[in-house]
């Protein structure tokens, strides 16, 4: 992916400067990972009027849907060309100078941060990429955002988005049956009622049910990442990501949940599985001061579960990944670690009764 990035890059001219990048660097991907804690604050969200139609279509939903997840209270999306443009000017003006910075933190309460919610337009055609990428690369030449926000936001559309579009039409139809894991447990229950006391998990829930987003490290970190440790099947975890945003359209969703969430594919997609325990989730957010679980331990009763399912979920698969250079550190690390067995029993414990985490 990172070289194909590269190429679009250099087939785009986007921050390029004789045939170089500018800056020096095609990457930024380590000065996007500061956390958030209220400062610089948010700008107030961008809401649009209902018009007729979307009235419409909304009594339409609660009529023939009313058991499905999700409310229709909060419905601030645009529908409209017009009103994805203005989408695209509030997130140039008020997120991009800081979405470098915070594109990869998590804060309780807060659904987007300075994410520019615009993937539900350019995924239904509402706004094209080029045209988005072209105003994020005008405001770093103008100078209201800074390198490291400006290419990360052109790295997830002209570089993410790209491939997995790519992905798909390469290997589809077979790629959506990929499992190279061999997963086959049953999604949990609270992936549809939003119910659970692991506290980033309802987090990333809420957000999901209240607005039909999620952010991608939310999806890819939070809940992805729950669904890979715990063996769901890939396939089902598909199904529900593809259900519940407004933004996925199988062409985009498919790939990145089979590839990049579950690592279903063997690797084509990425080259390690996305894979964190407890500890990612606490230096990245404030999330685990509300939960109930603690995250500095691992086999108590009241450990976080995301980090006997991360070691246990590492000792299942050592065979396919302890080879991997870019797992080398946590293959010693595991090495190192003097209570393997205690790891299993409460990982597996977990596992039998995860509809009740």
């Amino acid at each position: 992916m990172e070289y194909f990035y590269r190429e679009m890059r250099k087939q785009t001219g986007y921050l390029i400067q004789n045939s170089q990048p500018i800056g020096g660097k095609w990457n930024y991907d380590t000065a996007n990972r500061k956390t958030w804690s209220g400062n610089p604050p948010l700008s107030p969200p961008l809401y649009f009027e209902l018009d007729q139609i979307d009235r419409d279509v909304i009594e339409l939903v609660k009529r023939e849907f009313p058991q499905h997840p999700g409310s229709l209270n909060n419905f601030h999306w645009a529908t409209t060309r017009s009103n994805a443009l203005l989408a695209l000017q509030h997130f140039i003006v008020n997120g991009l100078p800081y979405f470098g910075d915070y594109q990869d933190a998590l804060a309780q309460g807060e659904d987007a941060l300075f994410h520019s919610l615009l993937s539900p337009y350019l995924n239904c055609g509402l706004l094209l990429a080029k045209e988005v990428c072209d105003a994020a690369e005008a405001a770093y030449h103008a100078g209201h955002a800074p390198l490291n926000a400006v290419e990360g936001f052109i790295r997830q559309i002209l570089g993410w988005r790209e491939y997995v579009r790519g992905v798909y039409w390469l290997y589809m139809p077979q790629y959506a049956n990929s499992n190279s894991l061999h997963h086959s447990a049953a999604l949990p229950k609270f992936y549809w009622t939003g119910r659970t006391k692991m506290n980033c998990m309802a987090e990333c829930f809420r957000n999901t049910f209240e607005h039909a987003y999620a952010h991608h490290i939310q999806r890819l970190m939070i809940t992805g990442n729950f669904a890979l440790l715990s063996g769901v099947d890939p396939q089902q975890i598909s199904a529900w990501y593809l259900a519940v945003y407004a933004d996925a359209y199988e062409w985009v969703e498919l790939p990145n949940t089979v590839g990049m969430v579950m690592h279903a594919d063997g690797g084509l997609l990425a080259s390690k599985p996305y894979a964190a325990s407890g500890n990612y989730i606490h230096k990245m957010s404030d999330y685990c001061q509300h939960c109930t679980y603690n995250v500095k331990t691992r086999t108590e009763p009241d450990s976080c579960p995301f980090n006997s399912l991360y070691w246990y979920f590492m000792m299942k698969h050592e065979a396919i990944f302890r080879a991997n250079p870019r797992m080398g550190m946590i293959y010693r690390q595991l090495d190192k670690l003097n209570n393997k067995d205690q790891l299993i029993v409460h990982a597996q414990q977990l596992l039998s009764q995860i509809d009740e985490l």
